[in-house]
């Protein structure tokens, strides 16, 4: 085989600008997320939209990592599926990542070691670079080695593709502020590879050119989103007991509540406490929101399964709560460090006996930031347990989305409080009673009169005076009311978005959550090659009547979900009584991010198989 340091086309290679995916093959713990987290920015500050994905293990090292960095000039930022260039810097997934490459596509991988000519392909382009044998020439310690090393190939890829250099030292600088000595270092790692590959290389057909393609939007995860969220939703109190991928909620949120809820004299106005359990948890955050503070507590699917008994409680007294649960792939155990839609039907009908409860489903971080806040006007509000439904995807991986948006005039909403005024004027109290007719009842705060209304709440059998009762008239009757209150939620949760095709249509898509980009390119598609598909995304429940009119007015509608069990589906058959033969799922539940490519085959599959030979997609 010629020399392995240089590039080796085999057949016509893919020709794209600011149109490609990359895929980094690391090993957790070798220092290379800071490299491949500087790939996708220095993309970014050239104008040119990316869709970062992290996929890691549930380790602390020695296991095998994957960046994936999808650059899209249209804005397209879900996973597309396939793999145009792979920088292969793992041996033990050598294999699986040849095997991902697209034919055409490129392999950069560390050639300080020969690999024989049977761990290649033909219909690939092979691009080695010595970084081993670079980085031991420049530096002693093995640290270092290993460390700078990452950052060479960036260097290196940096000439290949058209990063612009001076973007790169920036971020750099920016990174390292506070010690100027390893700005000078990363900047250092960064020429030897630059410099080695302009001597060596000639850029390949994969090309960045500077855009106007990003604007004003920031990269941000949806787990600190949320955290902020909570924060300009006036909460006060976080209990949690960590799991992951809900924890960097919590650090968040503390984080922020040093900057937000510190007074100059030092003074802290919030309480962030590391519970002994999840049971402990959601124990304090009951008992902090019986008192009137705002609080919640940040968990996944198996945290939930620990909480349910102090969620029935939530739902039976009427305690306000909020819990974001950040789903990962189940069950047990399961994958921590995988994405998955799995908790829908776990969360919406927790503990035992029959309850109901309220789920926000954001699909960007924007929308966590949005939704985290308003969690806990509706929990006041309904005064109830409100999960804000994130998953592994939105909460721990970047996001391109626009800035957060604040009304500095919104006011707190606590819903339906007596206060002592009232209390002295002579109105009547019965905590649970509804006066209204909406299903909420009225309730007072701890100590708000010292004869008058005490706040008393029941988690047993009770009438609407919160007298412990077992008559069946009593109970009937409240377990009515809350229905009657979980249909106002309908009617306060947010609506859906609905997206028309360019053609009247009798058949739809509806998806919620992480699923939005890939779904979104995948309508672009099915829009270009002739099918058309009327598109809701639900982002709350109990569902709106928006969703119901939605599936009455089409044919057939497809479910896009990530999980096995066709959750979205089945809450839409229960809640709406909607024939099963009407809804068809889409499903995807390996644990990793849904792509386009899925959605577009899937979903052409399914037509094709219901339409008349004609009409079938070509």
């Amino acid at each position: 085989m010629p020399d392995q340091n240089l590039t080796q086309p085999h057949m016509a290679q893919i020709v794209a600008t600011n149109d490609f995916v990359v895929k980094f093959a690391n090993v957790n713990g070798s220092g290379s997320a800071s490299a491949n987290g500087l790939f996708a920015k220095a993309v970014i500050r050239m104008g040119v939209p990316v869709g970062a994905r992290n996929i890691f293990p549930s380790n602390i090292q020695g296991l095998p990592t994957w960046y994936e960095v999808r650059v899209n000039g249209e804005g397209h930022v879900g996973r597309r599926g396939g793999v145009d260039l792979a920088v292969a810097l793992n041996p033990q997934t050598w294999d699986d990542d040849l095997a991902g490459l697209v034919p055409g596509g490129y392999l950069f991988y560390d050639s300080t070691k020969p690999m024989p000519p049977s761990k290649f392909r033909d219909d690939i382009t092979v691009i080695g670079v010595p970084l081993t044998a670079i980085c031991n020439t420049a530096y002693k310690i093995p640290r270092e080695r290993q460390l700078f090393k990452n950052i060479a190939y960036v260097g290196a890829l940096s000439h290949l593709i058209g990063i612009d250099p001076d973007i790169v030292e920036t971020l750099l600088a920016e990174e390292f502020a506070s010690k100027a000595k390893l700005i000078d270092a990363n900047v250092r790692a960064f020429h030897l590879g630059r410099d080695w590959a302009k001597q060596n290389l000639e850029p390949i057909g994969l090309q960045l050119k500077h855009a106007d393609g990003v604007g004003n939007r920031i990269f941000v995860d949806g787990n600190r989103a949320a955290a902020l969220g909570a924060v300009y939703g006036g909460a006060t109190v976080c209990a949690w007991y960590p799991i992951t991928p809900s924890t960097s909620i919590a650090e968040g949120f503390m984080e922020y509540c040093e900057e937000f809820r510190t007074d100059p004299d030092g003074s802290k106005r919030y309480a962030i406490i590391q519970a002994e359990d999840e049971i402990a948890s959601i124990g304090i955050v009951n008992g902090a929101a019986w008192n009137g503070a705002r609080a919640f507590t940040c968990t996944s699917g198996p945290g939930i399964s620990l909480m349910n008994e102090f969620i029935g409680l939530s739902y039976y007294a009427e305690i306000p709560a909020v819990i974001f649960d950040v789903q990962r792939g189940g069950p047990s155990t399961g994958m921590p460090t995988r994405t998955q839609q799995a908790d829908l039907l776990l969360a919406a009908y927790a503990s035992h006996g029959d309850t109901k409860h309220v789920l926000l489903i954001p699909g960007d971080p924007g929308e966590c930031f949005t939704m985290g806040a308003l969690a806990f006007d509706l929990a006041d509000r309904l005064q109830t347990t409100v999960f804000v439904m994130l998953d592994l995807d939105i909460g721990m991986q970047e996001w391109l989305v626009e800035p957060f948006v604040w009304d500095d005039n919104r006011q707190l909403d606590r819903g339906k409080v007596i206060t002592a005024e009232d209390l002295e004027a002579g109105k009547p109290f019965g905590r649970y009673r509804d006066v209204d007719g909406d299903g909420v009842p009225f309730r007072t705060y701890p100590g708000t009169h010292p004869t008058k209304g005490a706040y008393f709440t029941r988690g047993s059998s009770h009438n609407s005076m919160a007298v412990y009762s077992e008559r069946g008239a009593d109970y009937t009757e409240g377990m009515q009311r809350l229905l009657k209150k979980f249909a106002t939620a309908a009617e306060l949760v947010p609506p859906p978005v609905i997206q028309p095709a360019a053609r009247p249509t009798r058949i739809g898509v509806l998806y919620f959550g992480s699923t939005a980009p890939a779904m979104h390119e995948a309508l672009v598609t099915l829009e270009r090659r002739g099918r058309h598909l009327d598109a809701l995304r639900v982002r709350g429940f109990p569902f709106s009547q928006e969703v119901f009119e939605f599936i009455a007015a089409h044919d057939e509608i497809f479910v896009a979900e990530q999980n096995r069990d066709a959750q979205m589906r089945s809450l839409l058959m229960i809640e709406g009584n909607i024939d099963a033969s009407k809804l068809t799922s889409i499903r995807h539940y390996d644990g990793t991010p849904v792509t386009a490519r899925f959605l577009i085959d899937a979903i052409s599959e399914k037509m094709n198989a219901n339409a008349p030979e004609k009409e079938t997609l070509k």
